[in-house]
């Protein structure tokens, strides 16, 4: 006897639109709701970068930020509804590219609100907005909390302002800003510098590692795909109204001290002479450019979005995994990534900034 065929209800396939698909933090948050089953739309500048989201099983749609940005008629001839938008990019200046992505914000929000949909709008700023805290073992060290004031440095400052202009859209779709600290993990991290170094100083005759850093210094980084899951927990939190006018820290359970790092790099490089702290007086510089990296102290707590979704980080810090980490950034590089390269063109710019 034919066993009868029970009925499978189909939920409704959530959609998500990622910009900056191809970028460090935009194409691993693309990988991650892609596995938890969202239909996935990625905006790529070029042409020839649709490649890579097709073989992550993430929809391309090819265009260029701006306000009579012409790629939406593309977008809709898949689909009338956003349930999620996820702004990835950045870009200096930033005043007129986040005026830019805010009327591309409001257009699909319309859009998706004639069919029925209200858009949840995540916008990604970073947890340097608010500026240093102490190193480790200071008086009073207290992280930083999605409270304490902006104090970013200037080049950033236009970011850390403007970033909250996304809250005063209400009338078309929800908003959420998320402040991710410093990330690492695969091919695209600012840590990479800190690898070659390391490898550089292992074929100097003393081997050794120069920095004129604080070893004390707080460098309190978190994995690229725990920064991820995090982007995916604000967006399936059963409780919107919980998360939307809210701001999010995204920062590993505990922080790791250049101390630490430099203790893993002598491991890792075979490095006889050390890393060594010196003045900044002493030293090179190639070497003053790692400050912008690693010299950076900043203590962030990540309590809210942990309390609210139960989202944690899985990942090993750096110090823990560092012999993983540097294989993959190593063999990104030696694939020519464009992450790889777009880091080196963006640290051109910041090494002439003060932090």
């Amino acid at each position: 006897m034919t066993e009868p065929t029970i009925p499978i209800a189909h939920p409704h396939k959530k959609t998500v639109f990622v910009t900056g698909a191809n970028g460090y933090i935009g194409s691993a948050v693309c990988r991650t709701f892609v596995r938890a089953g969202w239909r996935t739309y990625g905006l790529v500048r070029r042409p020839e970068a649709a490649s890579t989201l097709i073989s992550d099983e993430v929809i391309p749609i090819i265009g260029s930020i701006s306000k009579d940005a012409g790629f939406l008629e593309d977008l809709h001839k898949h689909t009338k509804t956003v349930d999620v938008v996820i702004s990835c990019t950045e870009q200096l200046p930033f005043g007129e590219h986040f005026e830019a992505l805010l009327s591309l914000f409001r257009k699909l929000a319309a859009t998706s609100n004639q069919n029925g949909v209200r858009p949840l709008v995540i916008t990604t700023s970073g947890c340097k907005d608010y500026g240093v805290t102490g190193v480790h073992g200071s008086p009073g060290l207290a992280p930083h909390t999605e409270d304490s004031p902006l104090q970013p440095v200037d080049i950033i400052r236009e970011r850390a302002l403007k970033s909250l202009d996304i809250f005063v859209h209400e009338d078309l779709f929800d908003a959420v800003l998320v402040r991710p600290t410093p990330l690492f993990g695969y091919d695209s991290s600012y840590y990479g510098l800190a690898f070659e170094a390391a490898e550089a100083a292992a074929r100097t005759e003393n081997r050794a590692l120069q920095l004129p850093i604080d070893f004390n210094t707080i460098l309190h980084g978190c994995h690229i795909d725990d920064c991820a899951e995090a982007y995916l927990a604000l967006a399936e939190h059963a409780d919107r109204a919980a998360v939307v006018k809210q701001c999010f820290n995204i920062s590993a359970h505990r922080y790791d001290t250049l101390s630490n790092i430099a203790k893993a790099l002598e491991v890792e490089y075979s490095l006889k002479g050390g890393v060594v702290e010196i003045s900044p007086a002493h030293a090179n510089a190639v070497v003053s450019s790692l400050n912008l990296v690693l010299g950076y102290t900043q203590f962030v707590d990540s309590t809210k979005i942990r309390r609210l979704t139960g989202w944690t980080d899985r990942r090993m810090l750096l110090s823990e995994n560092l012999h993983v980490y540097r294989m993959a950034y190593e063999e990104a590089a030696r694939r020519g990534h464009e992450g790889v390269l777009r880091i080196k063109e963006r640290m051109s710019v910041l090494s002439s900034v003060k932090v």
